[in-house]
C-alpha cells in the first residue's frame, strides 16, 4: 500500500466517526456499585492482531472494576497514521483518554501526563522507557517488548532437514531455501506490506549500518542532514543483495496488498510457506489456524560472517508506549486512565488479559513490569526470551524514525520490490524521504 494521505474533508470527519464508533466498543457497563462512573476513552485496541482479545478485557474491567471507571474504544483507522486519526480529535476538543503510538512520540509531549517517577514508570524493565523520554519528561508507558525476524514453520523445516540454529550465514540461508524448494513447498513468504517493509525490513539494514547504537544514529543524522550516500555504503548493498534474495525465494501469492499479511499467515500456519519475514505479534494468528503448530523465529541474516551478531540476534523493541491526554482530559480523568493501565500491569485478572494465552482468549503480550505473574507460555515467546537473556538482540532504529518516514520508505520499498525502480532509485527515494 503506498502511503495515503486523504483530503482534508476526509480527515475531519475521522474525529466524528471514531467518537460515535466509542458508544458502540465501549463492552459492558460498570460495575453497580457505581452510579456516576468517570469515563474514559480508549483510542485503538494497541494492535488490530489482538483486537478481539482486547474488547473482552476492557469489557470484563468495565463489568468487574470497583473504581467506578468506564472505558469506551474508540475506533481507529488502519489506512491512516496515528496523527492522521488523533490531530483533528484534538481540534474538535474530543481527544481520547489513552492512547498508543512510537514515532509520534516527539509530537505529542506537551499533551500528555508526564509518567516519570510514578509507581508505574518504576516497575517498568530497564532500557523500556528510554525511548518515550522526551526532554526529560516520560511521556509513555511501555505495552511490551516484540521482536521480528524469519518466522518459520518447524514441521517443515523438520520435513527437509534444515536446523533454523545452523542458518547464521546468507549462503546457508540459500541451501536452506534450496533444500525446502526440493520438498515442494516454497521457501519464503516476503510481505510487500509498506509498514513490514519501511519500518521492519529497513530496520534490518539500519541496526547494522553501524555496528553500535551511536553510530547508527550518527548515519540518521547525516541522512537528514542530506549528506549520506547509501548506494556506497557496503551495508546498504548487502542488505539490498538479501533483499533479492527473499524476493526471488517468495512464493507468488506474496504481494504489497493490505490483504497480504492475512496469506502470510495462512501460508506459514498451513505449511505452503517455510519462512515469513514478521514479528512475533502474528503468533497468536498462526496458533488460531493452527493450535498444535509449532512456529519460531529466526535471525535474518545479512553477510557470511557466521560469527556476526547480526548473523545471530533478532531485533527486539517496545512497538507502543500508552500515552493519557493532559490537555482536555480532567483530572478525574487522568486519574481513571492510570487505574485502568494499572489494572493491566498490576492485577491478577488484568495481568491474565495482558500476558496469558492466545488460545485462552488473551493478548500473549511479552510482560515489560516487574511483579508479572503471567508469564509468556508460546513457543515463540520463550524464544525471545531466551535472545533476550542471552543479549542477542539487535536495536530497533525503526524507533528513532521521524513521524511519516516508515510510511515514505514504506512506498519506496515496494516500488524495488514490484521491480518498479533499481537500486539506485531506490537509493534515491530513501535519500529523499528524509527531505519531507
Amino acid at each position: 500500500m503506498a502511503v495515503i494521505r486523504r483530503k482534508n474533508a476526509v480527515i475531519a470527519g475521522v474525529a466524528a466517526t471514531a467518537i460515535a464508533a466509542a458508544t458502540l466498543l465501549s463492552g459492558c457497563t460498570t460495575s453497580s456499585n457505581c452510579s456516576t462512573p468517570t469515563e474514559v476513552t480508549w483510542l485503538g485496541t494497541i494492535k488490530v492482531e489482538i483486537q478481539d482479545q482486547f474488547k473482552s478485557a476492557i469489557a470484563d474491567y468495565n463489568k468487574t472494576n470497583k473504581d467506578c471507571v468506564k472505558v469506551s474504544i474508540i475506533d481507529s483507522p488502519q489506512n491512516q497514521s496515528f496523527l492522521q486519526t488523533v490531530t483533528p480529535m484534538y481540534s474538535a476538543g474530543k481527544a481520547p483518554t489513552i492512547m498508543t503510538a512510537l514515532q509520534e512520540l516527539p509530537d505529542m509531549a506537551s499533551k500528555v501526563v508526564d509518567w516519570t517517577g510514578t509507581p508505574l514508570a518504576k516497575l517498568a524493565a530497564p532500557g523500556t522507557l528510554d525511548v518515550a523520554n522526551i526532554g526529560g519528561k516520560q511521556v509513555g508507558l511501555p505495552v511490551t517488548a516484540e521482536a521480528f525476524g524469519l518466522l518459520y514453520n518447524e514441521a517443515v523445516l523438520k520435513k527437509a532437514n534444515v536446523d533454523p540454529a545452523k542458518l547464521n550465514t546468507v549462503d546457508a540461508l540459500k541451501t536452506a531455501f534450496a533444500s525446502i524448494k526440493a520438498t515442494g513447498v516454497d521457501p519464503m513468504h516476503f510481505s510487500g506490506l509498506w509498514w513490514s517493509l519501511g519500518a521492519h525490513f529497513t530496520n534490518i539494514y539500519h541496526t547494522n549500518a553501524g555496528g553500535t547504537p551511536e553510530a547508527n544514529k550518527a548515519i540518521l543524522d547525516k541522512l537528514k542532514a542530506g549528506t549520506y550516500n547509501l548506494s556506497t555504503d557496503p551495508v546498504f548493498n548487502q542488505w539490498l543483495d538479501l533483499m533479492d534474495t527473499l524476493k526471488k525465494n517468495s512464493t507468488s501469492t506474496a504481494t504489497i496488498a493490505d490483504t497480504d499479511y492475512d496469506k502470510g499467515v495462512a501460508n506459514l500456519a498451513t505449511g505452503k510457506t517455510a519462512f515469513w519475514f514478521m514479528g512475533n505479534w502474528a503468533e497468536p494468528n498462526l496458533l488460531t489456524t493452527d493450535p498444535k503448530g509449532t512456529f519460531g523465529i529466526n535471525p535474518v541474516p545479512i553477510s557470511n560472517d557466521a560469527s556476526a551478531k547480526a548473523n545471530n540476534s533478532i531485533s527486539v523493541g517496545v512497538p507502543f508506549y500508552m500515552m493519557v491526554d493532559k490537555t482536555q482530559a480532567t483530572q478525574a480523568q487522568q486519574e481513571a486512565a492510570t487505574k485502568v493501565i494499572s489494572w493491566f500491569l498490576t492485577t491478577e485478572a488484568g495481568q491474565k488479559h495482558w500476558a496469558g494465552s492466545i488460545a485462552d482468549g488473551n493478548m500473549s503480550f511479552i510482560p515489560v513490569y516487574s511483579g508479572f505473574k503471567v508469564q509468556p507460555s508460546t513457543y515463540m515467546s520463550k524464544q525471545i526470551a531466551d535472545y533476550i537473556a542471552a543479549g542477542k538482540t539487535l536495536q530497533w532504529v525503526n524507533s528513532l524514525y521521524p513521524s511519516g518516514l516508515q510510511e515514505a520508505y514504506g512506498a519506496a520499498a515496494q516500488k524495488y520490490y514490484d521491480g518498479k525502480i533499481d537500486r539506485a532509485g531506490f537509493a534515491a527515494a530513501l535519500q529523499a524521504a528524509w527531505k519531507k
